[in-house]
């Protein structure tokens, strides 16, 4: 005779399930580089728009003249410790992937693995509800998926979407002489990593998630503007990271106008009582000699430039008379924080000012 299932009558924390949380779990860029150095080695078909060559957002596949699909997955361990949040905020960052490649979500695939006889059947059905109401906000199904007993609570999405094959907005598209905009501030992998040690208030976890749950909606409408040139999503490897992801596809230099980057409230004052995360100082070690920091730029600073950012905002390389309109766009949708945060110029790298 078995003997009959035990659950804990407490549930535990779901940060306590896991070794990092949300985008703060990507692999290293340096270690991932080493990890896919051969895939370029792989038959590319014509059809394939968008691959792995700059380390883009999505892969898009031209199904016509008139359509291109867009294709992406991405899943983390929880960010936070309400369930239903967790769900909402994994399902966003999901999403926004096709809004960075410009285009609109048609439908989503689950993807889930959970520690079943450790968490409640009620705190896994609460973060699978997350996920589709964010879905439904987006005005896609769920239309199937696949589960997994698994160690670490793990939740997230495949994603798919279209686009007009001229409105692809690609990575590599920024030119000299255009600007940057950031849609939404920095500093969420430090509520994170505060949440974490419980050093996060009530104002400043509303705060979190008010802006990991808000989804990238301006994208589908700045892919429409010719002047908008390239778009990606600030996720896991910062606002340097993905920056420099950019640079290095369109062969560019960017620069950075820190005074002018948008923080969250209270993350400055996190940071500096050692609410960082372990993924910021990874990524710093894997591109920092990249980057040119001004005299006297802080540590802290540094932690901030290289935040993963889980659901983050775009970064839109536009040219200069378009700007206006890029942020009436952002701040139209919501997207207050939106900001121009530095430009585009020749040559190679990030310099920060």
């Amino acid at each position: 005779m078995n003997a009959p299932e035990i659950r804990p009558t407490t549930p535990p924390r779901l940060t306590s399930l896991s070794h990092g949380g949300g985008c703060g779990c990507k692999i290293a860029p340096g270690v991932l580089s080493e990890i896919l150095k051969n895939s370029s080695n792989l038959p590319i078909p014509p059809q394939l728009l968008v691959g792995i060559e700059t380390a883009d957002d999505a892969a898009v596949y031209l199904l016509n003249d008139e359509q291109a699909l867009i294709a992406t997955t991405d899943f983390f361990m929880p960010i936070v410790d309400d369930p239903y949040d967790f769900g909402r905020i994994a399902a966003t960052n999901a999403i926004s992937d096709v809004y960075a490649m410009g285009g609109t979500p048609i439908m989503a695939l689950g993807l889930v693995g959970m520690p079943i006889n450790v968490l409640p059947l009620e705190t896994i059905g609460a973060i699978l509800r997350g996920g589709q109401d964010v879905c439904r906000e987006a005005g896609i199904p769920i239309a199937g998926g696949h589960t997994i007993d698994s160690v670490e609570p793990i939740y997230g999405l495949v994603v798919l979407g279209l686009v007009h094959p001229s409105r692809v907005k690609k990575n590599s598209g920024a030119q000299q002489g255009d600007v940057l905009i950031l849609g939404k501030p920095l500093g969420i992998g430090i509520l994170s990593a505060a949440l974490k040690k419980e050093m996060l208030d009530a104002e400043g976890y509303a705060r979190m998630v008010a802006l990991t749950t808000q989804l990238n909606k301006p994208g589908i409408e700045l892919a429409r503007m010719e002047g908008v040139h390239a778009l990606t999503d600030i996720t896991g490897f910062g606002l340097a990271g993905h920056g420099l992801e950019l640079a290095r596809g369109a062969g560019v230099q960017l620069h950075i106008d820190w005074p002018s980057v948008p923080v969250v409230a209270g993350a400055r004052a996190l940071a500096a009582q050692g609410c960082v995360t372990g993924a910021s100082g990874r990524n710093w070690a894997s591109y920092g000699d990249e980057v040119r920091l001004p005299a006297g730029f802080s540590e802290m600073d540094k932690a901030l430039l290289s935040d993963p950012q889980t659901s983050g905002g775009l970064l839109v390389s536009c040219s200069a008379d378009s700007a206006a309109g890029v942020l009436a766009i952002f701040h139209s949708q919501g997207f207050g924080d939106a900001a121009v945060v530095g430009e585009v110029t020749a040559g190679k790298g990030m310099i920060v000012r």
